[in-house]
């Protein structure tokens, strides 16, 4: 008896349906690796900040600490007269002054102690207090009451913060910045909105496609390893609004609702 063509036509066509199903889960599983181990690489740079910093901070810091006290010891040692030793002493002390205020002001940029000692809400207030000290950049937060987040999405959320402001006191030239921070629908969201001259996000993209600019595709690329997603909208009568969301982990959506 011949064999039914219509038969062999379904039972390939189911077959072809069975691989193509076993070549999507091993892409699914390959990208979810792929994200694990992006995500402990990130982890390790983390790590390696928190040591440089510290290192700075407690080592070199506390020398220089201990080189501006000597110092100071001896300027106040000098005889009568010998005013020409005094200022050149005092220029070191003043030298070494900075130097110290430098590698603190490194050490916190590296990984700010708040970060880890009281967490995000008040990294996020350290941050913005840090820049509005050093210009002309005002910027107002509204970070509503958050559940309890992870150490990672912690930190991605402050290092994309961190990026956008850096963007908005260098390319923006803007006064006023607003920074907001809540839960929304199993996401948290981050929106960062200045009232400076914009820019051309396509133009961006392609400087950054070129390698000509990181700051906008880097702070992408990040949250993609999260699950989340930025999305910027500029333009020279609008301002910048940056918006960051990654999804809760299902544990703490619950608590987000409450």
């Amino acid at each position: 008896m011949a064999p039914d063509p219509g038969k062999a036509s379904a039972a390939a066509l189911m077959q072809l349906r069975t691989q193509y199903q076993e070549l999507l889960e091993r892409l699914e599983n390959n990208q979810a690796e792929f994200q694990r181990l992006a995500r402990s690489v990130n982890r390790v740079q983390e790590e390696e900040r928190r040591r440089i910093s510290r290192e700075l901070h407690d080592g070199i810091g506390q020398n220089l600490t201990a080189l501006k006290h000597q110092l100071a010891m001896i300027d106040s040692q000098l005889a009568p007269g010998q005013e020409h030793l005094r200022d050149r002493l005092a220029a070191s002390i003043a030298l070494c002054a900075q130097t110290l205020e430098d590698t603190r002001q490194l050490s916190r940029l590296l990984r700010p102690q708040v970060l880890d000692d009281l967490g995000l809400e008040a990294a996020l207030h350290w941050l913005a207090r840090t820049i509005e000290e050093s210009g002309d950049l005002r910027i107002e937060l509204g970070i509503e009451k958050l559940p309890p987040l992870d150490a990672d999405l912690q930190t991605l959320l402050f290092r994309v913060a961190q990026e956008a402001l850096a963007n908005v006191m260098r390319h923006a030239q803007a006064s006023d910045v607003l920074l907001r921070l809540a839960t929304r629908a199993g996401r948290v969201m981050l929106t960062i909105w200045d009232d400076g001259v914009g820019f051309e996000p396509g133009a961006a993209a392609a400087a950054a496609s070129e390698g000509r600019s990181a700051g906008l595709a880097g702070m992408r690329e990040r949250a993609r390893l999260f699950g989340g997603d930025v999305q910027i909208e500029s333009g020279p009568e609008t301002g910048t609004r940056l918006r960051a969301s990654f999804p809760l982990p299902p544990s703490m959506r619950e608590t987000a609702r409450t």
